[in-house]
C-alpha cells in the first residue's frame, strides 16, 4: 500500500471519528479472577472438549476468566452505531502496536513493519506459508524462470501441533527437530540446520512447555536460518504473558539489524486478552519486499488489513488493557505456584510464561500411553495429550491453569485421585467448573 493510500485512509477515519471507541482510561474495579465463571451455553470450543458433565476442561489454550471491560465497552459502543459495512484499516493501529511493544517489552518497533490482520494468527501463518512457498520457488523475482521445489520447513518437537497441520495444508514438506533438554528444560538448537530449509517456525514462548527462549539462543537460531537462506517465523502469541523475572525477546528486535530482513513475528491480542473468538492478529515484517508479498498473498484470500470488530478489539486492548493484564499476570503467577508445588517432579520445566503446564505422565502416576483418558476418568480433568505436539510430546500432558482461584482449588483436590484407577463419579451438571 502506498503513502497515498495511507493518507486517504487517514482522511476517511477522520470522517468516522464519531463512531470510533471513546474509551474511559479509568481501569475500574479490580477484575474478579476468584469466582467461578460459567461459560455454559456460549459455544465455547474449550468446553466442547469436556466430554462429559462435571469435567473441568484444561486442554485448549483459552482462559476461563472474565476479559477486559475496555473490550466490552468498545464492542458495545461500536455495535450501538448499527452500521456494520465494509471497513477500512485505521493506520493508527500500527502506532498502537509500536507503543505497546515499547511500554510492555522495552523495544522499538517501526510502525511501518506492522500488518494489522483481520484473521487469527493460525490463518495468518497459513497464508505466510504461501509466501514462503513463492519465495523459495522464485528466489529472484526479477529473473523469471522455472519454479523450484521449495526446501522443507523446519520446526522443533515438541511444538504446537498447528505447524505440522499448516505445512501439510500449504503442501510444504517439513522436518521436526528434537529440542535438546538441559537441567532447566528445553533449549533451542544452535548447530547448523540439517539440510536445505525454506523456513524455521518457532513458538516463542514455547508451546507447550511455557519456556521463555533466551535472547542469545534466539539470535543463534536466526543466524543458522540465515546461513540456509531461510526465514525465521516466530509465533509470539503468548509473549505478553511472561511471569516475574522473565523477559520475552521479541524476535524482530532481538536478532539485530543484519538479520531482521529474514525474520517475521506473529502476534495477537487473542491469548493475552482472552478474545480469540473475534480473530485478529498482527505481523511484524521488517523487510518491505516480504511485507508486500505477504500483503499480496492475503489479498488472494480476500483479506485486507483492518476489519470492523477486529480492529475495535485490537485497539481497545492495546489502549486500555494494561491494568487488566497486570492483574491477570499476578493471578496466573499465583496459580502456577499452587499447581506446580502440588505436582512437584511431574512438572517437566517450570513455566516462565503463559498459563501452560507441561507434565510427565509417568511421574503423575498415569499410564504414559493413555494418560489423557486416565486423567479424565480418575480426576474429571481434560488435558491436551502430548502427542498433539509431535513425537517429542509422547508421555506428556499439557494442562491450562487459566482458571478462577475457586476452580483451581477443585482441580488440586481432584488431582489427589490421579493414582487411583477407576472412574470419578461426577455430578450431572454440565458447564459448571466449580464442582468437586
Amino acid at each position: 500500500m502506498t503513502d497515498d493510500n495511507f493518507q486517504r485512509t487517514d482522511d476517511r477515519f477522520r470522517n468516522l471519528s464519531s463512531v470510533r471507541p471513546s474509551l474511559n482510561p479509568d481501569p475500574g474495579p479490580a477484575p474478579d479472577f476468584e469466582s467461578p465463571f460459567d461459560r455454559a451455553g456460549t459455544g465455547s470450543s474449550k468446553w466442547a472438549r469436556a466430554d462429559a458433565p462435571g469435567v473441568i476442561p484444561m486442554g485448549l489454550a483459552d482462559m476461563d476468566l472474565p476479559g477486559p471491560p475496555a473490550i466490552a465497552r468498545a464492542l458495545r459502543q461500536r455495535a450501538d452505531h448499527r452500521a456494520y459495512g465494509y471497513t477500512v484499516c485505521d493506520p493508527a493501529g500500527r502506532s498502537l502496536v509500536a507503543d505497546w511493544y515499547r511500554a510492555r517489552h522495552g523495544v522499538e518497533v517501526d510502525p511501518d513493519w506492522v500488518l494489522l490482520l483481520p484473521c487469527g494468527p493460525r490463518t495468518a501463518l497459513r497464508i505466510l506459508l504461501e509466501t514462503v512457498r513463492e519465495r523459495a520457488a522464485h528466489p529472484d523475482s526479477t529473473r523469471p524462470g522455472a519454479a523450484r521445489s521449495p526446501a522443507p520447513v523446519l520446526f522443533p518437537t515438541p511444538e504446537w501441533g498447528g505447524f505440522a497441520q499448516l505445512c501439510r495444508a500449504a503442501r510444504l514438506e517439513y522436518r521436526e527437530l528434537p529440542l535438546p533438554v538441559g537441567p532447566d528444560g528445553y533449549r533451542l538448537p544452535v548447530g547448523p540446520l540439517p539440510g536445505p530449509t525454506s523456513a524455521v517456525l518457532l513458538s516463542s514462548p514455547h508451546n507447550p512447555s511455557a519456556r521463555v527462549w533466551p535472547a542469545d539462543g534466539l539470535r543463534a537460531l536466526a543466524e543458522r536460518a540465515a546461513e540456509a537462506g531461510a526465514l525465521l517465523v516466530s509465533d509470539e502469541v503468548h509473549g505478553d504473558l511472561t511471569h516475574p523475572g522473565h523477559l520475552h525477546p521479541v524476535a524482530v528486535t532481538t536478532v539485530g539489524p543484519a538479520l531482521r530482513h529474514l525474520v517475521v513475528t506473529l502476534n495477537s491480542v487473542g491469548k493475552t486478552f482472552n478474545c480469540s473468538g473475534i480473530p485478529s492478529s498482527f505481523a511484524l515484517v521488517p523487510d518491505s519486499a516480504l511485507r508486500a508479498r505477504f500483503t499480496d498473498a492475503l489479498a488472494g484470500y480476500g483479506l485486507w488489513e483492518g476489519g470492523l470488530l477486529e480492529q475495535t478489539v485490537q485497539q481497545a486492548a492495546l489502549r486500555e488493557g494494561g491494568p487488566w493484564l497486570d492483574a491477570l499476570l499476578a493471578h496466573l503467577a499465583a496459580a502456577r505456584t499452587r499447581l506446580a508445588d502440588r505436582l512437584g517432579p511431574a512438572v517437566r520445566s517450570a513455566p516462565q510464561a503463559s498459563y501452560l503446564l507441561w507434565l510427565d505422565a509417568a511421574a503423575l502416576g498415569l499410564p504414559p500411553q493413555d494418560a489423557r483418558r486416565a486423567l479424565l476418568e480418575r480426576c474429571g480433568l481434560e488435558a491436551s495429550d502430548g502427542t498433539e505436539f509431535g513425537p517429542g510430546g509422547r508421555g506428556s500432558l499439557r494442562l491450562n491453569y487459566a482458571l478462577p482461584g475457586s476452580v483451581l482449588a477443585t482441580v488440586l483436590e481432584r488431582l489427589q485421585r490421579r493414582e487411583q484407577p477407576g472412574r470419578l463419579e461426577r455430578p450431572d451438571r454440565p458447564g459448571r467448573p466449580d464442582l468437586p
